[in-house]
């Protein structure tokens, strides 16, 4: 069964905010990467260097169950960016299977922003806004599947 978290997207301080968050819930960063540690897209665009330190990602456990997770916006994707709007469903999906139905049924009617496919972090991995206009993000990773059997 896929498993349903937030994820907020900030414009240059989400450390910041998770740093916060962190005094609120307490526990530790599994996970906090930065945009200059992704390797170059295949259609060779760049965040912007002045973005390099950006948080690309991280997540701060809340329960065992809840995540919170959040990033940095930038690049292209800066534009879209609205502080009180800056957050999309993020779900965990049990298997590849549930992901590619999930996906497919959120999308119906909707823009997919990011085709579901396997990424450099090891996830599978897509988003897409819903034809109600919520943000959604669907992710599946076979190696944390494994080991939660």
């Amino acid at each position: 069964m896929a498993i349903v978290n937030i994820y907020l997207t900030f414009d240059g301080n989400c450390e910041d905010a998770f740093d916060f968050y962190k005094s609120v819930f307490g526990g530790e960063f599994p996970y906090k990467g930065r945009f200059s540690d992704m390797p170059p897209s295949e259609d060779g665009k760049q965040m912007p260097a002045e973005h390099a330190n950006r948080i690309m990602h991280v997540s701060l456990p809340i329960s065992k169950e809840t995540m919170l997770m959040g990033s940095d916006t930038g690049g292209e994707w800066a534009s879209s960016f609205t502080p009180g709007n800056n957050f999309s469903v993020s779900i965990t999906a049990a298997s590849k299977d549930e992901a590619d139905k999930l996906f497919g049924a959120l999308s119906d009617g909707g823009t997919v922003t990011m085709p579901l496919a396997n990424t450099f972090w090891g996830d599978y991995f897509g988003m897409l806004t819903d034809k109600f206009g919520i943000a959604w993000m669907m992710s599946y990773n076979e190696q944390q599947a494994q080991q939660q059997n």
